[in-house]
């Protein structure tokens, strides 16, 4: 079964930025640890500091859902609820290498 990539586009309500850039950092530390994660990058725009990018890669599918019901994830979610304008997740193949 080939890698899976994940982007997730992140928009932060301006009020919240500082908070949420500290829990995603932290979100980031402890899933770099977690079985079959390959990379777990986070990325903030230069012009627009309110949009991150976490570009992610999973040896598998269901590693990465696996991911999505771990407890520093979930966490993560409810400490961010109500402070992100956008958050939009593409699944993507890789053509190239």
């Amino acid at each position: 079964m080939p890698a899976l990539t994940i982007i997730a586009n992140i928009v932060v309500k301006p009020e919240h930025l500082e908070f949420v850039r500290s829990e995603l950092l932290t979100l980031v530390e402890i899933t770099k640890t977690e079985t079959g994660c390959i990379n777990y990058d986070l990325h903030q725009d230069k012009e627009n500091p309110n949009h991150f990018i976490m570009f992610e890669k999973w040896q598998n599918r269901a590693l990465w859902k696996k991911h999505g019901t771990a407890d520093h994830f979930t966490a993560y979610v409810q400490a961010a609820e109500g402070k992100i304008d956008s958050f939009t997740v593409n699944e993507m193949n890789l053509l190239t290498a």
